[in-house]
Formats: C-alpha cells, structure tokens, sequence
C-alpha cells in the first residue's frame, strides 16, 4: 500500500549522488521528491532542465529537490554533471523508494509491456508529511506548477 496523501513519510536513507541520502536531514523545509524513468533519455533531460532551471525559486521558498529512479549512482552522477543538476539524485535499484510511493508501473514501450517508473512527484512538508501528488505526470508545465504549490504550502 503506497504512502497516502496526509500521511507522515517514513524516514528514509538511500545511495546518492554525492553519498548517502538521508530524508529526516532535510526536516524543516519542504521536499520536492521526483520519480522518473531513466537517465540521459528526453523527457526526463528535460524535466531535470526545468528543475535546475526553477531551482533558485524553488529554495527561495523553502523546498529541497531530490530526484529518484533506479539507474545506478555512477550513471546519476554523470547526468548531474551533465545537467549541472543542483541537487541529488537518488538511486533505488531495489525499487524500495518506487515501492514506498507507488510508482511502479506496467507501460507499453515499443508494443511490449515492460515495468518502470511512471514520472511522479511528491511533495513532503517541513514536518515529513506528504501534501500533494501528482502522478502520471507530462514534462511540459509540470515544473512550473509544482513550484506554485510549493510557493502556496
């Protein structure tokens, strides 16, 4: 049973770039956690971007970003350099996170189903409860209205 909304998030620690991931570390300000597919592909390039992009706005109103999917943390650690992502990306091979959130999905790819991540975000207050979700997510937009409701919490 996935994390509901109003729920307190369960602390949690996970391999990251730059080390270990801690989510209690974070307490006190807002956390922007984001679920996508895979490093280095289009639209999840473009999602990190908008991110980056937002990330001072973001901080200015008092919320973290952490990303999360399950490439390694050497294939994280390239596409952060790559993007000049400003925060950490989340590695969870063992799709405990995905678990965790419920983002797990089957998805058709080429006319094979195949599971993956289906691109979700989650925001968790300054107390670790989660307030908003959005799930099945489309790139363009998104970024910007997570920051108004980041901005409206």
């Amino acid at each position: 049973m996935p994390i509901a909304v109003d729920q307190p998030v369960p602390d949690f620690t996970a391999a990251a770039t730059g080390g270990e991931f801690t989510l209690s570390s974070l307490r006190g300000k807002k956390v922007v956690l984001y679920f996508y597919p895979k490093d280095n592909t289009p639209g999840c390039t473009t999602e990190g971007l908008q991110f980056r992009d937002l990330y001072p706005k973001f901080r200015k109103a008092g919320a973290e970003i952490v990303g999360v999917s399950r490439d390694s943390v050497r294939s994280h650690d390239n596409f952060k350099s790559k993007l000049e992502l400003p925060f950490p990306l989340v590695s969870d091979p063992e799709e405990t996170l995905c678990l965790l959130f419920g983002v797990m999905k089957l998805k058709k790819m080429y006319g094979k189903e195949v599971r993956g991540i289906e691109r979700s975000t989650f925001l968790i207050d300054g107390d670790g409860v989660l307030r908003h979700e959005w799930r099945g997510v489309k790139v363009p937009g998104h970024v910007d209205e997570i920051l108004e409701t980041v901005q409206g919490l």
